[in-house]
This record gives C-alpha cells, structure tokens and sequence, in this order.
C-alpha cells in the first residue's frame, strides 16, 4: 500500500522531535548519568605481589570498603614475580576499564633499573591515590658492637673496611637506601641481595649481614623481641612503637628520608575522569575510616590521603629521584 504523505503538521512535528533529540544526546565526556553506570562489572585490584604482604592485605581491606560504595563486586588479584614488573605490565596492558593496580616503589625505579621493563608509570598509568607508606629502620645484629649512626660513621667512614649490607633484592629500595647511605656518610658498604626480607632476617640476625635497612612491618617484632638493634628510621617524625629510635633527619641525612608506600593507578586512558573522581573520593573516605586505621596500624603502615593530582606529581619526583641514584652509582641489572 503507497505511503501517504505527510501533512505540513505532521512534517513540523516530526522536525521537532527529532531536533529535541539531537539536542539531548551527549557529546564529548560521559556524562553524570553515563558516569553512574561504571563501573557496570566486577572490578580488579591487581596486587604485583604475592599473597600476604603489605600491599595484599591493603588492598584486600580497600576491596571490602569500595564494593558496597562502587555497587560491584572487587576481587584482588595476585601476579607477582621479576620484582613487580609482571604484574605492573599486566596491568598496564588491561583495556578493560574495570582493572586497578596496587603499585608500590618498585614500580617507579624499575624502569631506570632496567630500561627494557616495557612500562613507563607517567605515560602508562593514571593515579587514584595514595594508600599508605611506611618506613625503613635501619638495624644492626643485636650484639654488633655498632650502637649508634654517629658511631657507625665514626667508625668506619673512610675506612677500607667494608660493611655488609643486607637487602631483599638488587635494585629495591632498601638496596638504593643502602646507596644512599654510602655515597652521604662515606661508610663503605658491600650490597648483600637476598630473595626478599624473609630470607635475608635470618643471616642479619645472626651477624652474618652486617646490616640493613628493613621495612617497619618486618623488622618491628625482631626489635621487639630483641633480635635487632634500631639504629634510625627514615620517617619524618618519631615512632611510638620504637622510643628512643632518631629520625634520619634528627641526624642531620635528610636524603635517607625514604618511604616505602602504595598507590592506587589505573591504566591509562582506560576509565573516564567522572569515574577517577569518584574512585578518589571513595579511596579517601576509606582511608578515613576506622576500619582502615585498625587494620593499617596492625601492619605497621600510616594510611596516606593525597589528591590525584598531587599522587601523580609525587610519583615523577619518585621515578625521578631514584633514577638519578641508579644513574650516579651504576647501578645495573645481573
């Protein structure tokens, strides 16, 4: 049957409605109402660790405060190995927009340690947030004969003797502390790489290490306990939970002011800004939050509430910090 023509109303009618609809369709960035519908899937934390660590039970405790707040489920996934980078890859390479990285120091000095890591952290990854940190302690064996940092220096500055100093691995941020400590005091160190903190206590305990700049979490029961001696630690301020411990800046070595910290990313490009603002304000509320304190306290690491803006420029200055350090000390891989 021939269609019938439109009438001049009809025609008119039908111009507006359709005007009406091109008037009302987004265009450019998603809009509130798009935004409110990521995320639309089960979301991922990859954690570039094992089970069990800082970074693990961090984010696990994340996982449980966000997935209400998010409407979706959020799982952690564990892909550990060649210090980071495997997971850090797979999470540079996730298109998903559903995957977040739990990423850590490592991830920034790995590309000035080895340039062929394939991930760069400014062009591969947008920052969330940060999420905690925690410092390192410098200990010696609790019957090493050195007290003190002024009597370490004292010492064996200039000397040819040559101190050990442990590590958990060729390149970690205890090694390039290590560095640091050398080339500030002029204490000679032999860098010791061990296959993590774990395997490292035993000989430091023992005295077949001469020392080393541990994590808090790991070496606070050892102190304790009176294993190890605190010589420093590398917060800004003093810790209750060693009294009588100095700062490194009470010693007058601000450069040994280092962190060990976490940070929450996601590959770049890969989830809307409407979608970053709200994961940055979900992260900050649940770093405020009693939850995260008890749970953080019991792991020895301080919750860090920092914008994206200022986590992402803080990352650039650590790539760019620990950069020059493997630059003016020749630090390669084997």
């Amino acid at each position: 049957m021939p269609r019938q023509p439109q009438s001049p109303m009809n025609r008119r009618s039908a111009m507006a409605l359709l005007t009406s609809a091109l008037i009302t369709v987004p265009h450019g960035p998603a809009t509130a109402a798009t935004a409110a519908a990521w995320p639309s899937k089960t979301l991922r934390i990859i954690v570039p660790f094992a089970p069990g660590g800082g970074a693990d039970v961090s984010a696990r405790v994340l996982a449980e405060l966000l997935a209400p707040q998010l409407g979706q489920a959020v799982i952690v996934e564990n892909k550990p190995g060649a210090g980071s980078a495997i997971g850090v890859n797979a999470a540079a390479q996730s298109k998903d927009g559903h995957t977040l990285l739990m990423g850590s120091n490592s991830m920034v000095i790995n590309p000035s340690f080895n340039p062929a890591i394939g991930y760069d952290v400014a062009r591969d990854f947008d920052a969330v947030g940060m999420v905690s940190a925690q410092p390192l302690v410098l200990v010696v064996p609790a019957n090493s004969a050195i007290k003190s940092v002024p009597d370490l220096i004292a010492q064996y500055k200039g000397k040819t003797e040559q101190l050990t100093a442990g590590n958990s691995g060729k390149g970690t941020l205890a090694h390039l502390t290590s560095e640091i400590f050398e080339a500030e005091t002029g204490v000679p160190l032999t860098p010791v790489p061990y296959k993590g903190e774990s395997a490292l206590m035993p000989d430091l305990i023992s005295g077949q290490v001469s020392m080393g700049f541990l994590n808090l979490p790991s070496v606070a029961p050892h102190i304790k306990s009176g294993k190890l001696r605190a010589l420093a630690i590398s917060a800004p301020v003093l810790l209750a939970d060693l009294p009588g411990v100095p700062t490194f800046r009470s010693l007058n070595l601000q450069s040994l002011e280092v962190q060990g910290w976490a940070a929450l990313l996601a590959p770049k490009g890969t989830i809307a800004e409407e979608g970053l603002a709200r994961l940055e304000a979900l992260l900050t509320q649940a770093l405020a939050s009693e939850t995260v304190k008890t749970r953080f306290a019991a792991l020895n690491v301080s919750p860090v509430i920092q914008s994206r803006q200022a986590s992402s420029t803080f990352l650039k200055n650590e790539a760019a910090r620990y950069g020059k350090v493997i630059k003016d000390r020749a630090i390669k891989p084997d």
